[in-house]
């Protein structure tokens, strides 16, 4: 690496627009088509759509490897995404009102541009720093990923809020807080194109074609290893269930506080959901992650596991109260709202820890990529029928259901079994 650029200068900024795009397209996408009148089924079913490209990215993250630099991926899928955010917001404020189909075309090039952004950057992150430093600033890139979540979830919804309220029009206030959006974008992309170090050397042909010849094999292998490994569909039951709850709480959670009281909604205003969750709630999940990883270290995941299950499936309860009384205290709802997501925060540590705990062993980033796949997968297609679902039952009957998702999380974590030295310092440093 260039010894004149230090890395204070891009990692902030690398992992700030690293969380941009996810958050645009799992979060901002949701809220936004709930105020453009996208009607809840149709909302979760075609978001939850946009989850493949991280479910899939396993699958074509060795090629970026191969193809091109780090670099260039780097910038050229942020070059891309400015596009896409320009083509979303352009296709909202129409003389035939908002083309959601060809604004959710845009976000699907914006999801598959930010899933292969992510393989470029983790793998540029740790090809121009060294050792020590990829200790020293994991840190920071956690804190600009969060920032980034506050900024998305929180500043940008609330912008929209702030617009809806004075002009009155709110196709107009969405294409221009997603002007803004893409703005923002473009010039962190510019400074990327400036800064960005060059640390890569460039690579002959011969040596491409016989890299991938090698991911081939190296892609049978990694499946070999993977499904042969001891007690691996009760691993994949794990990874699949755990979130059940979350995977259909989250993609209701916005429709849910911005629709009116007269159908079971809070009838918040979009800029009082935009502090909600994009500040309490991100600062609430944040925390808790914190905390679940202290407690880890100190009890290991064996004993951490139940504890962590419950903290994550139990404080759903809060939105079977808020649906039934339709709480209309902002204090009453922030605080619940960060307790619940505290609790995830802290009940997701367990779920992070038994993928790494999974993967160990020969190929262990790739049985991890693996993980994460799966993950996404548990995400996804729950999330695609949480809609459909809470427009045939109604709130408070689709946050029971959530409640009943609940004994699927405690179950697989009961089937798991884990080496009870895992996690702690003592464990960590036997290895």
């Amino acid at each position: 690496m260039t010894p004149s650029i230090t890395p204070w200068s891009w990692v902030p900024s690398l992992y700030f627009a690293e969380a941009l795009p996810y958050f645009a397209v799992n979060v901002i996408s949701v809220t936004m088509f709930k105020r453009l009148g996208m009607g809840n089924g149709d909302i979760a079913l075609y978001t939850g759509w946009l989850y493949l490209p991280w479910v899939i990215k396993p699958f074509w993250s060795p090629f970026v490897d191969i193809i091109k630099t780090k670099r260039w991926w780097v910038v050229a899928m942020e070059i891309l995404m400015c596009f896409a955010l320009a083509a979303v917001s352009f296709a909202i404020d129409t003389p035939a009102g908002p083309m959601f189909r060809y604004m959710l075309a845009a976000f699907w090039v914006i999801a598959f541009a930010s899933a292969t952004h992510d393989i470029a950057a983790d793998g540029y992150y740790m090809l121009a720093l060294d050792t020590n430093q990829q200790s020293f600033f994991v840190g920071i890139r956690s804190t600009f990923y969060r920032l980034a979540s506050i900024f998305g979830q929180g500043a940008i919804v609330v912008l929209a809020g702030v617009l809806e309220t004075k002009g009155g029009d709110i196709p107009k206030a969405w294409l221009a807080t997603m002007l803004v959006f893409s703005l923002i974008f473009v010039v962190i992309t510019l400074y990327h194109t400036l800064i960005l170090p060059k640390c890569e050397p460039r690579r002959e042909r011969s040596e491409s074609r016989g890299g991938v010849i090698f991911i081939f094999k190296e892609f049978g292998n990694t499946f070999r290893t993977f499904f042969s490994k001891k007690g691996v569909w009760i691993a994949l039951l794990f990874m699949l269930l755990y979130r059940l709850p979350e995977a259909f709480l989250i993609k209701m959670l916005s429709p849910f506080m911005l629709d009116p009281l007269s159908v079971g909604g809070l009838g918040f205003s979009t800029q009082q959901v935009g502090v909600i969750y994009g500040t309490v709630g991100t600062i609430g999940l944040t925390l808790g992650g914190i905390v679940g990883g202290i407690y880890a270290s100190r009890a290991g995941l064996k004993k951490s596991m139940m504890p962590m299950a419950l903290s994550l499936a139990l404080p759903c309860a809060v939105f079977v109260f808020m649906a039934y009384f339709q709480t209309q205290s902002l204090f009453l709802v922030n605080s619940f709202v960060f307790l619940e997501q505290f609790g995830y925060g802290f009940g997701f540590t367990a779920y992070m820890l038994y993928m790494i705990y999974f993967s160990e062993g020969e190929y262990q980033t790739a049985h991890y990529s693996l993980c994460t796949a799966f993950m996404a997968l548990g995400m996804m297609l729950p999330g695609m029928a949480a809609g459909w679902i809470q427009e045939h039952v109604g709130y408070l009957n689709f946050f029971w259901w959530v409640m009943i998702c609940c004994i699927a999380t405690i179950v697989v974590t009961r089937l798991v079994k884990v080496d009870p030295e895992f996690g702690k310092k003592d464990y960590v440093k036997e290895k």
